[in-house]
């Protein structure tokens, strides 16, 4: 009877703890199967391309806490002056040896197509272990960061660039390849957003801290690359080529491609190097002269969220538009940031300041989802992979080149916009018409030799 008793009082208890468990479980799992829904969504999953998607989001809430933690290290912890001269520091160390390692990466990863997975999972355990290594000497900001700052870049742009020659592989089918790369990033600034936060909370606990959440989230990312479909290792098709315009005995070079994929590049140069001065330039100028009624950091944090914004409405419009006439695309966007920079020189204040980082975030990434289109249009799926190696390259370099000169502009408001201006309009001159003609008359298809 005493057994009966005690059951039957542990019935309910039992009840009432499957109950509160479900409820603090519940917002986890209902989480993670709506993020698994929007991954996998319209043959998504069955393709495989769910999979990458997941994988990128991860890469870039991993890349965000490294951010977090090289901000606090090298510009937040020390006056004005100083945090320029070790910006420009982490950029000669970082940057001048990854101008001579880049060009290697494309063809490196050309010779190992049955290993995409096995690169990418290397890229995510290399900045795993480089993490680990940094978390000894951020707190103090010695020498020692910026070689581990390199390779992290170096394995960073080596996942990006397999990333790009894998997405054709795992396209559902009738799925635009311009959505499926818009689904990929877009997946990515999410991560990244909701990551961010999470970093600078961490780093108030030690600087240290957002690199052992990087470790944490790269090694997950090591274990999710070997998940993705083994026809990402497949490389039927593929063989050893270089790219030859038709009829050309030019040297191969990306002037070779086409004028689409050429005055497109020169387009997103622009813009790269106008996302690196206003990154460097904006980052001086609001600590020093933040908006009014806020601290340099909700300053910087407004402008970074405007141009988060930016980048995501950027990355929507371009699945919608479906890659419709890109090299217009890259026009019009191009005129789009022109005219808002002139705007932001002409009437400087917090508003066009604004305006100007969002209008930049849309622009970019609707400009590069656009010259992405035309490299996958224009090149052959034999040298791709060597084709976004060489593209992204000239792009790191071209957002170097920017951000040098933010550094280096004295921090005067209305000067720098005009400079921005300037940034803009070059690539325009250089572009536009190339574009513009290649949209008329069409663009000459090369062949692989």
């Amino acid at each position: 009877m005493a057994a009966v008793r005690s059951s039957e009082r542990s019935g309910p208890l039992r009840r009432v703890g499957r109950t509160v468990g479900r409820a603090l479980h519940l917002p986890f799992t209902g989480t993670a199967k709506g993020i698994r829904k929007a991954t996998h969504a319209h043959g998504a999953g069955e393709s495989g391309l769910g999979r990458l998607i997941e994988l990128h989001a991860v890469n870039g809430a991993g890349d965000v806490m490294i951010t977090v933690a090289l901000a606090s290290t090298v510009f937040f912890s020390v006056p004005t002056d100083e945090a320029r001269g070790r910006v420009a520091l982490y950029l000669a160390v970082t940057m001048a040896p990854f101008t001579l390692l880049a060009p290697v990466i494309g063809p490196l990863l050309d010779r190992i197509p049955h290993g995409r997975r096995a690169a990418m999972a290397g890229a995510m355990l290399t900045r795993a272990l480089l993490a680990l290594t940094m978390s000894g000497a951020v707190a103090t900001g010695g020498l020692e960061l910026y070689p581990a700052a390199l390779g992290v870049l170096v394995a960073s742009k080596a996942y990006g660039v397999v990333r790009s020659a894998v997405v054709p592989r795992l396209l559902p089918p009738n799925f635009p390849l311009v959505r499926a790369n818009s689904r990929v990033t877009l997946a990515g600034l999410l991560a990244t957003g909701a990551a961010a936060p999470i970093g600078a909370g961490l780093h108030q606990i030690g600087p240290q801290w957002p690199l052992y959440g990087a470790f944490l989230i790269f090694a997950a990312g090591t274990f999710l690359a070997f998940t993705m479909p083994p026809k990402v290792d497949s490389a039927k098709g593929e063989r050893k080529m270089q790219l030859v315009a038709r009829g050309s005995k030019k040297r191969p070079s990306l002037r070779t491609v086409g004028p689409s994929v050429f005055n497109g590049l020169q387009a997103n140069a622009s813009h790269r190097a106008l996302s690196g001065f206003l990154i460097f330039f904006l980052a001086f100028l609001l600590r020093q002269h933040p908006l009014a009624g806020q601290s340099a950091a909700v300053s910087l944090a407004i402008v970074g969220v405007c141009a988060g914004t930016g980048n995501a409405i950027g990355t929507a419009v371009g699945a919608w538009l479906k890659a419709r006439a890109p090299e217009v695309i890259i026009a019009t966007v191009l005129g789009l940031a022109l005219t808002a920079a002139i705007f932001a020189a002409v009437f400087f204040g917090g508003l066009t300041i604004a305006v100007l980082a969002t209008t930049a975030g849309f622009t970019q990434a609707l400009s590069k989802l656009s010259l992405d289109a035309c490299i996958q249009r224009d090149v052959p799926e034999e040298v791709r992979t060597s084709a976004f190696a060489r593209a992204e390259t000239a792009l790191q370099m071209s957002w170097v080149v920017g951000g040098a000169i933010g550094i280096a502009l004295p921090l005067n408001g209305v000067l720098g916009m005009s400079v921005a201006a300037g940034l803009v309009a070059t690539g325009a001159a250089f572009s536009v018409r190339g574009l513009l003609g290649a949209a008329r008359h069409g663009a000459p298809h090369p062949r692989a030799a």
